[in-house]
């Protein structure tokens, strides 16, 4: 990986930052992408559009993965590929909220080698590189070690917590939630939270950035079933997504329904 691909990032990362906030509290036009897919906006796409242009071009051998643009398999031929959420959280940013994010990822051979998720409105930017560790607005963040799940905060929707997901109910933990999917696995690298979750597939632009810095921040970075994260796949989705201290990922593991 050149060694000034973080830069790259963090460089995109901030000019999409001022696109969004250009936006925020505009109204920017909207519409339903529907099949559950949820909102897009005017912001989404230019933002896109931004990224796609800059980051392209900087490194045209690359390939491309994005939310908000046709899916090019020839990405799948590449060995490197930009995986990129414009605006990760855009129900949250259409509705006012701050906690939006832009979410971009460099991955080789299917491992993120480098990554930022940077939140323009809290003035926050976590961004790791693979061996490299994580950080904070360029500070070093490290996901303490916790001994047991029990009274854990956790960062999960809260259909992930019924009852019949779970062998003997849910784990005694206190649920959280954030709209960004990205920023809620780096709320779990910074210590924050002490775990999160998501069963359901997940989409590898959402999880891509985050699961770098977690993963770079000492947190276990899995799928529902414990197996490693890998990206660029054909289907660009994963199952599900576990992220915590390792007594909280073992404890997510041990009492999950076998799906």
């Amino acid at each position: 990986m050149p060694a000034n691909d973080l830069p790259l990032l963090i460089e995109a990362a901030r000019a999409a930052g001022e696109i969004a906030a250009r936006h925020f509290g505009k109204g920017p036009e909207s519409w339903d992408k529907g099949n559950g897919q949820g909102p897009v906006s005017a912001a989404d796409l230019e933002v896109d559009r931004m990224l796609h242009d800059r980051l392209l071009r900087a490194r045209p051998d690359y390939g491309w993965l994005s939310e908000e643009t046709a899916d090019n398999r020839d990405r799948l031929d590449r060995n490197r590929v930009f995986i990129v959420d414009p605006i990760d959280g855009t129900r949250a940013f259409l509705d006012g909220q701050r906690s939006f994010a832009h979410a971009l990822a460099v991955v080789e051979d299917g491992v993120p080698v480098a990554a930022v998720v940077h939140l323009p409105l809290m003035k926050m930017t976590y961004a790791a590189t693979r061996a490299g560790g994580a950080t904070l607005n360029g500070k070093p963040i490290h996901t303490p070690l916790r001994r047991r799940i029990e009274g854990a905060r956790v960062l999960a929707p809260k259909a992930q917590l019924a009852p019949h997901l779970w062998q003997g109910g849910p784990p005694p933990v206190s649920r959280h939630f954030r709209p960004s999917l990205a920023w809620r696995i780096c709320l779990v690298a910074d210590g924050s939270f002490d775990g999160m979750l998501t069963l359901r597939p997940a989409w590898e632009w959402d999880i891509a950035a985050g699961a770098l810095v977690a993963a770079e921040a000492g947190a276990h970075v899995s799928d529902r079933h414990g197996a490693a994260l890998r990206f660029n796949a054909a289907h660009p989705q994963t199952d599900g997504v576990l992220v915590g201290p390792e007594a909280v990922h073992r404890g997510f593991l041990d009492r999950l329904q076998p799906a």
